[in-house]
């Protein structure tokens, strides 16, 4: 059977979410739990999409086969027992064989936090401590370049390797929460560091040190070269997937 598997993690102590030899990441602990439950039989699950290092998930999902006979709250039980705390399994539900977690995914809804107030050590895996103020008008009015199907090549790091960048953004949202900055982006799909190289780009703009003209033309050139910010990774968590 398949199961459709809903899970949220935090990503703090993760090489990321895909396996990586030697490293300890989501990925892995997840398919040893999936292993374990299946008999011993290698176990694999096919996320939506892969974070970095350091990001989270409030909502993130991936499907798996499973040849043993078990209820999707079984699973969900047997899961959660075999998986450390800071991983948990949310729901699991049986799809069809042909189901897929990727394809299938229409819409993600990623979230990035800064903090621009004091420092603080207790949200410094969850929150981006810039501890400076920034000109958020004009990072609202950058922003707005983003919104629509555009080609992010100039967004991705390994684009070269990449023949299709192009993505949807359906919306940028911006809300200033006391000390707090957040940046809330909907759209079809996000390419690796995307959005937190879209993110370094915006702080700059925050920062005065380029203009909205800038952003333009940096997304317009397709060049990667042409611009290196990348704002870290603590600050970014996958809030939402809708299939």
């Amino acid at each position: 059977m398949r199961f459709l598997i809903k899970f949220s993690y935090d990503g703090s102590a993760y090489a990321g979410f895909q396996i990586q030899k030697n490293l300890d990441t989501i990925q892995k602990r997840l398919e040893d739990a999936l292993t374990k439950i299946n008999n011993g039989k290698k176990t694999t699950i096919t996320a939506t999409g892969r974070t970095d290092k350091g990001v989270h998930a409030l909502m993130q999902y991936g499907h798996a086969d499973i040849d043993v006979s078990i209820t999707e709250k079984k699973l969900k039980r047997a899961m959660n027992s075999n998986l450390p705390d800071d991983i948990y399994v949310i729901d699991t539900k049986i799809v069809p064989n042909d189901f897929h977690a990727r394809y299938y995914a229409k819409r993600k809804i990623y979230q990035y936090c800064i903090n621009l107030g004091e420092y603080n050590p207790i949200e410094r895996n969850y929150v981006f401590q810039y501890n400076h103020q920034l000109n958020i008008e004009k990072i609202k009015e950058a922003s707005k370049i983003f919104i629509g199907e555009h080609d992010f090549r100039a967004f991705v790091t390994e684009s070269k390797e990449k023949e299709n960048c192009i993505r949807t953004i359906f919306s940028i949202k911006i809300e200033q929460k006391k000390e707090k900055l957040v940046i809330t982006f909907e759209g079809n799909g996000f390419l690796r560091y995307q959005v937190r190289n879209m993110v370094g780009l915006l702080i700059q703009v925050g920062e005065d040190k380029i203009s909205t003209k800038d952003v333009e033309k940096i997304l317009e050139s397709k060049d990667r070269s042409r611009f290196g910010k990348t704002a870290p990774p603590e600050g970014l968590c996958l809030m939402k997937i809708e299939f």
